[in-house]
């Protein structure tokens, strides 16, 4: 089996969607087409925003239902991003708060999917 790997989101629109997450990514695109966007993320995993209007079969999900985490090193990275998503002018859902697993916010993109950043607590 291939080991590539791709978190695909049902979007509204990719063009919107591409233009949101190169300012969050703060990298462009790979691919760009009026149906479909694909970022390469530092990691290697491949983040592709398909539209919800051409999708095949078609999908009944809808944002929200599920989160694309962002693991950092600490509780102070988690603030820094928060403030800097703040200037960016993301959504916040759920502001920096300690919980059982770690110390997290929760913001959302332009469809409501929501994404989460968050520093494990200490074990």
């Amino acid at each position: 089996m291939n080991a590539s790997h791709y978190l695909l989101l049902y979007v509204d629109s990719p063009a919107t969607s591409a233009n949101f997450y190169s300012r969050l990514l703060e990298k462009p695109p790979v691919e760009l087409s009026p149906t479909f966007a694909l970022f390469v993320l530092d990691s290697g995993l491949k983040l592709g925003l398909w539209s919800r209007h051409t999708v095949e079969p078609a999908a009944q999900a809808a944002g929200g239902g599920g989160e694309l985490a962002f693991s950092v090193a600490d509780n102070p990275t988690v603030d820094t991003l928060h403030t800097e998503w703040i200037k960016k002018g993301l959504t916040i859902a759920q502001a920096p708060v300690a919980l059982d697993f770690g110390y997290t916010f929760v913001a959302l993109d332009p469809d409501g999917h929501r994404l989460r950043v968050f520093s494990l607590a200490p074990e």
